[in-house]
């Protein structure tokens, strides 16, 4: 039954809402937005640890490396005792990589030490992919990777974590139940209270609806200012590619800065 408020917004915005699921990364950022409780639980099923105590969460986090490239953080936790945890979710099979998992996991070093520390005080770390797919293709419902000495089996030991949960799997355990609760588009079929109160929330909720919509405007406003940008550099590109104009020439043309020019010429050349 449609509720008064809900004339407020856009129907193609309700619409979308509706069909949200824990799986959709952008849902997923506002459930987990500045919420402990949501992280914990998601974390202690994963990991099997009911004495994990989340102290800090961000969502869309950016790490940067040495170079100066970004990459964003679906989720980024640190617990009570300081080890640090990555949660990706990943509907695409290509976006869950084994090296863009080690380039995660790299990046959570290069930012948790600061210069002249020593490397013994690194932090134990846990790069998670929870996938639409069984990404490795075993039927398990979690895979955890870990470094290992060939010769012996052992492991080697250096606290840096990688783990894939298969959002296929369907069970009675935790971890199933949990995959279950990821695809649901409905709060009342969600099994955990914690996730079930919180999609509530942004789905039926009069608060809760109006912050996703500002959320996908935000995204629509940023996509458009992306595809300007995009169009914007093809057209300096063609004219780069002409050699016939100065670079502040082309940069009035284009409606770019003369550096930005100067940074597309600079890759053209490369």
């Amino acid at each position: 039954m449609s509720k008064d408020w809900e004339e407020k917004f856009r129907p193609e915005d309700l619409q979308r809402i509706r069909g949200f699921r824990l799986m959709d990364d952008d849902f997923m950022s506002k459930c987990f937005e500045e919420n402990i409780e949501c992280t914990e639980l998601v974390l202690q099923i994963v990991l099997g640890r009911d004495d994990l105590k989340v102290e800090k969460v961000a969502i869309q986090h950016q790490l940067k490396n040495l170079q100066g490239r970004s990459i964003i953080f679906d989720i980024y936790a640190t617990d009570h005792a300081g080890k640090r945890y990555n949660v990706e979710i990943q509907r695409a099979d290509r976006g869950a990589g084994a090296k863009r998992a080690r380039y995660h996991s790299s990046l959570i070093d290069a930012n948790v030490t600061e210069p002249g520390e020593k490397l013994e005080n690194l932090v134990e770390t846990y790069v998670i992919f929870i996938t639409e797919h069984d990404v490795l293709g075993k039927g398990k419902p979690i895979y955890h990777i870990d470094r290992v000495i060939k010769e012996t089996g052992e492991n080697f030991g250096d606290e840096a974590h990688i783990l894939y949960v298969n959002g296929e799997y369907r069970d009675e355990s935790p971890i199933g139940t949990l995959m279950h609760d990821f695809s649901c588009t409905n709060a009342k079929d969600i099994k955990y209270r914690t996730l079930a109160e919180r999609v509530r929330y942004f789905k039926e909720d009069e608060k809760g609806v109006a912050a996703m919509c500002k959320a996908m405007e935000d995204m629509r406003d940023e996509a458009a200012l992306a595809a300007r940008l995009a169009e914007r550099k093809e057209v300096a590109s063609r004219l780069l590619k002409k050699g016939a104009m100065s670079f502040e020439e082309i940069a009035e043309i284009s409606q770019l800065s003369v550096e930005e020019v100067r940074a597309l010429a600079g890759k053209r050349g490369a």
